[in-house]
């Protein structure tokens, strides 16, 4: 109920009611997220739009512009039921995310506890762990992509040649040498995995690193001098305090990770649509592969964020 006060000379009047704390949290999250909201509605929603006029039309370019017939979803149906490249561009993408994003996952985290110690050093260990974020930014990958990194990279083929049988050979040791002690062949196939990508991996771990070491350095000293009191040791500190606590940013950098993955201009179906678009100059078709593309980003996203949002939360309490 809201109360009522006086002031001398001034009559009955009633107190305004601040907001709750998790009101402000709420309008706190609002003012974040409110430059991505305005990019989004100034310069992404019109595009969307477009995109989707496009993947239900023929679009035919003219000498004035271009000319749009409505087709319906032929565009689609073209693309899932006719294109024979179309499926399996797409779940060679989704076994790729199933094999990444993990690994990625597993990798920033225990990399992001190391770096989070006090050694000396600290600062250059976590620039070198960042540093792939900055290598693949616009400017270095406009570099990669130019003749003199390609002319180099021809220069170095034959080498790279060379090395093939060598690196083959070391697979096959490192298999033989997980399955001697009795390792599942998932387990086997899944680290061997892990570790031919390891470039890709550390590559695409950058911000996940940053996200985890936020988290980790937001957890209150005290409570690892408690438990230390109390007679906990290193490991259990780090099962009871540490993970527990940042088993939320899991979500995050899950959630990011996939888009990373899925985002990719070098995975089999980013090319796809950039080939049919661009090269063939199938607007129409080119906009309905991206459509039915993200249609899969967004289940697959739904469903891993409702498993890991109980995993977690199951593990917290």
């Amino acid at each position: 109920m809201q109360q009522l006060t006086k002031q001398k000379g001034q009559p009955f009047r009633k107190r305004r009611k601040g907001l709750t704390l998790r009101q402000q949290k709420a309008r706190l999250g609002y003012f974040f997220i409110s430059p991505f909201l305005l990019g989004f509605l100034l310069l992404f929603l019109t595009p969307i739009i477009q995109s989707f006029i496009y993947s239900l039309s023929d679009l035919t370019v003219t000498s004035s512009g271009y000319e749009l017939n409505y087709v319906g979803f032929s565009n689609f149906n073209r693309v899932i039921r006719v294109d024979p490249n179309f499926t399996p561009a797409l779940l060679q993408t989704v076994i790729q995310l199933i094999s990444m994003v993990p690994v990625i996952l597993i990798f920033s985290f225990f990399a992001a506890t190391l770096i989070n110690a006090k050694f000396k050093g600290r600062g250059f260990a976590r620039s070198i762990f960042f540093l792939p974020v900055i290598l693949t930014s616009g400017i270095i990958l406009a570099m990669e992509n130019s003749d003199l990194i390609l002319s180099s990279a021809q220069v170095m083929a034959e080498e790279d040649m060379q090395n093939t049988s060598m690196q083959m050979m070391q697979f096959l040791q490192f298999r033989r040498l997980l399955f001697a002690i009795n390792l599942p062949p998932f387990i086997v196939n899944f680290l061997v995995a892990a570790v031919d990508q390891i470039y890709d991996v550390v590559i695409a771990s950058g911000v996940q690193i940053l996200i985890f070491l936020a988290g980790l350095q937001s957890i209150p000293v005290t409570l690892y001098e408690a438990s230390t009191i109390d007679g906990a040791t290193a490991w259990e500190n780090f099962w009871k305090i540490t993970f527990p606590m940042t088993s939320p940013l899991i979500i995050v950098n899950a959630v990011y990770s996939v888009i990373n993955t899925f985002t990719n201009p070098d995975n089999e179906m980013m090319s796809s649509i950039h080939y049919t678009i661009f090269s063939q100059s199938n607007f129409g078709v080119g906009s309905a592969m991206a459509w039915v593309y993200l249609a899969a980003v967004a289940i697959i996203l739904a469903i891993m964020s409702v498993v890991l949002i109980k995993l977690v939360s199951r593990y917290q309490h």
